[in-house]
């Protein structure tokens, strides 16, 4: 008798939001997603679900939209479209709605503990890929098909292959796992993944910090994979038992949709995969992703004294309380030589910045700190470039334009290489600046 070989995560995630016992690579499913979100875009899917005659939306305790992408609104513009969002909200009857200042849709969705380990949550935002970090598959989808799945509540996808990414190795200190994954990129290309799934193994993420977990699963949208994922951990679970008790307390209401059940889901050890990607860390240098591509990749000494007249530490990618923490670290007893923008990526970040004295010593260094959400990663405001102004940035995007303005070259990296070349207004070594 032939042994069948065993499955990968995502055919088991799909498999099971199909409704199926088993799935295979190639297989065309109908989804059920657990979760659907949406963010600023939300009013112009709205045009859409009329525009197919479609009413009501079918499962309205599985929708979160979150105003995170130009807020506080910058225009009167933005400010019309967020009015609309906030009566199509209204008229739905969505539980789920995050105002400005919340955050940004996957660090507050993360927070929320709205998607769990082995569910499906399909988002209207290409970093969906993100949610993999807890243990979930997370696939970002276009305005059209998010009318289609609020109208039905489901959407045909095609069950992809599998990249196995498998990770050895401690990093050195100031390597982080956003220097890993540039690493990837420039190994494999921007299209590397493209409709792959990521698994991520191996001893080094064991020793990521639950900040530095999604760093990666985010970034595999710049990678171009339908979907990212991590094996959760004792960690994690406990991660989202203790949001759950948090949100308990707040509404005593344990039987919403936010305390269904779930079973977390594991790769079989005789999984097929399509590719595997080894990386020994261990003399991995910090990474430079130089303009205009996230795999245009150096070591950082190969960028070192190149001038920036921004830096920037925020996104879903590099927002989170450890980023603040490291920037502050570098820039704590300097004065910074060009901008430092600090946008939290949520207001629970920005609240424990505040408490720990982090805010207080990035302030004192003479960074702008604002209101949490994308903020300049996708050219909205708040620290738009001038033509020609270089920024360097812990985001997770820098071709041409991304941040508002076209002739304005970016640089991605860690959060302490960012905190670094502020203090010395060009690309810097962090250790240099800090003393060693």
């Amino acid at each position: 008798m032939t042994h069948s070989p065993g499955y990968t995560f995502v055919e088991k995630a799909l498999a099971r939001a199909a409704g199926l016992s088993q799935a295979r690579a190639g297989d065309i499913l109908d989804v059920k997603p657990d979760v659907i979100f949406s963010h600023d875009n939300t009013a112009p899917i709205r045009k859409l679900f009329e525009q197919i005659g479609a009413g009501r939306i079918k499962h309205p305790e599985r929708i979160a939209i979150t105003l995170d992408h130009a807020v506080p609104a910058p225009t009167t513009e933005h400010a019309q479209n967020h009015a609309e969002i906030r009566e199509w909200v209204r008229l739905q009857g969505i539980d789920h709605f995050f105002e400005v200042g919340r955050g940004i849709c996957h660090q507050v969705i993360s927070e929320e503990a709205l998607v769990l380990p082995g569910e499906v949550i399909l988002g209207s935002d290409s970093h969906s890929t993100h949610f993999g970090w807890l243990g979930s598959f997370g696939m970002g989808v276009g305005r059209t098909e998010m009318a289609a799945l609020w109208a039905t509540g489901e959407l045909w996808l095609r069950v992809p292959e599998t990249l196995r990414v498998i990770l050895n190795g401690q990093t050195r200190p100031g390597v982080t796992a956003k220097d890993i994954t540039l690493r990837l990129m420039k190994d494999m290309g921007v299209g590397g993944g493209e409709y792959r799934a990521i698994e991520i193994s191996g001893d080094t993420v064991a020793g990521w910090s639950l900040d530095e977990l999604p760093v990666m699963p985010n970034m595999m949208a710049e990678f171009g994979a339908m979907s990212a994922y991590i094996a959760p951990d004792a960690r994690v679970l406990q991660y989202i038992e203790n949001r759950r008790d948090i949100h308990h307390r707040d509404t005593e209401n344990t039987g919403s949709y936010r305390f269904r059940p779930y079973t977390p889901l594991y790769p079989d050890a005789d999984a097929v995969y399509d590719q595997d990607y080894r990386l020994d860390v261990r003399d991995l240098q910090p990474q430079i992703a130089l303009p205009h591509q996230p795999d245009n990749v150096v070591d950082l000494a190969q960028a070192l004294g190149q001038p920036i007249q921004q830096a920037f530490i925020g996104t879903c990618t590099g927002g989170r309380l450890s980023d603040l923490e490291a920037a502050a670290q570098v820039v704590k007893g300097h004065k910074l030589k060009c901008r430092l923008v600090i946008i939290p990526a949520s207001s629970e970040v920005m609240l424990a910045a505040a408490r720990s004295g982090v805010l207080t010593t990035l302030i004192e260094a003479g960074a702008a700190i604002n209101t949490p959400g994308c903020g300049p990663c996708m050219g909205n405001h708040m620290g738009v470039p001038a033509p020609n102004e270089a920024s360097i940035i812990s985001g997770s995007r820098n071709f041409k334009g991304r941040m508002g303005t076209a002739d304005a070259p970016i640089y991605l990296a860690n959060p302490y290489v960012v905190a670094a070349s502020a203090v010395a207004g060009c690309i810097a070594d962090p250790a240099e600046v800090m003393g060693g």
